[in-house]
């Protein structure tokens, strides 16, 4: 057989032979190759252990996002139970917080809104920090406004003690009013938090870098992957 028709039939056996490896790499030596997401918060060893390659492994308890009873837009009351099984993005805000902060922060939640609108395992939560003045009619029309749907995207208010604890010491952001030039302001952080649907905080990201909101777009995935994935493991 001539050379060239050896080369020939080489090529076409490599043409063949590729599709097959990627295919087995991608299911076999692909399986949990993403980088999982970190674990924010306080956490501690656990007394229970589980197993990798036979080597017994420490549980670690992390910091959970405690309960609480709030009221959306839609003047309905809204808990944990209420975003059971979902992923969480949620952000702060003031409805007569009208800066570029407050802007950008609200087009970007309308942007993951809309892609993820099909999506029934992520959820959006704005927290009120100004909720003596933020009622469930004020957040009505300030959702009409922004397109929020209530159930997919969330406007929460309610008793100021209750969320100014969540917000501090549930999700460790700061928030909080201080006299500027005789007038109370409120000062807060503008970042968009990542909890999984164990309560659990995977990451905080600035609401005013695009950067910080493309890495937010891409870890909303990972986590998606990572829930679709323990859901199949039983875990």
């Amino acid at each position: 057989m001539k050379s060239s028709q050896i080369k020939k039939i080489l090529i076409l056996v490599t043409i063949l032979a590729v599709p097959g490896f990627l295919y087995y790499l991608l299911q076999d030596k692909g399986k949990n190759r993403y980088k999982p997401l970190p674990f924010f918060g306080p956490k501690e060893v656990a007394k229970t252990f589980h197993s990798v390659r036979g080597k017994k492994i420490p549980d670690t308890i992390y910091h959970l996002v405690p309960d609480f009873k709030l009221v959306n837009q839609q003047a309905d009351t809204v808990n944990w139970k209420s975003y059971e099984g979902k992923i969480l993005v949620l952000n702060l805000f003031y409805t007569t917080g009208n800066t570029y902060a407050v802007n950008f922060a609200n087009k970007a939640m309308k942007a993951f809104e809309a892609t993820y609108a099909h999506n029934k395992t992520v959820n959006f939560v704005g927290l009120s920090i100004d909720p003596s003045r933020d009622t469930p009619k004020v957040l009505a029309d300030y959702a009409a406004v922004l397109g929020a749907k209530a159930g997919k995207w969330d406007l929460l208010t309610g008793d100021s003690t209750t969320i100014y604890g969540l917000i501090n010491k549930g999700l460790f952001i700061d928030a909080h009013r201080e006299l500027q030039n005789g007038e109370q302001k409120f000062v807060y952080s503008n970042m968009f938090v990542l909890l999984d649907p164990q309560r659990r905080i995977r990451g905080y990201y600035e609401a005013t870098s695009q950067e910080a909101l493309s890495k937010l777009d891409d870890e909303i995935k990972v986590l998606i992957t990572e829930e679709l994935r323990n859901n199949k493991d039983g875990r």
